[in-house]
């Protein structure tokens, strides 16, 4: 029996504003999204720009989807660029929190229109 194709259950899209870029987090995000994750860091540290991880969408996250948020803000960091954590649910401060993590974003707290400006079609990445 063919089983019918499934809607993906989290993904990472960015999307380049002219002052920053956006990596918008939905749904699940896990080890399935490692590729996802790792071409949405490369797109980021290329503009060069401040970036903004939109995790308001997020609904779960595991110890990978962690690791990439705690990549974004090393590396970011280590490259000279603020990262912030804009509009996390409590699925994510919570963990951020137990582990002591928090500190490590530039703001944490409610996007202020994280896409005004966004230029061109944003990058995709999802899972099924």
């Amino acid at each position: 029996m063919i089983e019918p194709p499934t809607s993906p259950v989290g993904g990472i899209t960015v999307t380049e504003a002219t002052d920053r870029t956006v990596a918008h987090l939905w749904g699940e995000i896990d080890e399935a999204l490692r590729h996802e994750a790792g071409a949405a860091l490369s797109r980021a540290l290329d503009r060069d720009l401040p970036v903004v991880l939109d995790a308001r969408e997020v609904t779960f996250i595991d110890s990978t989807g962690v690791a990439f948020l705690i990549q974004f803000c090393t590396v970011g960091s280590q490259e000279g660029l603020r990262v912030a954590l804009a509009d996390p649910p409590e699925v994510v401060t919570e963990v951020l929190e137990l582990l002591g993590l928090a500190h490590m974003f530039d703001e944490i707290g409610p996007a202020t229109d994280p896409v005004e400006g966004a230029q061109g079609e944003p990058s995709t990445g999802s899972r099924r």
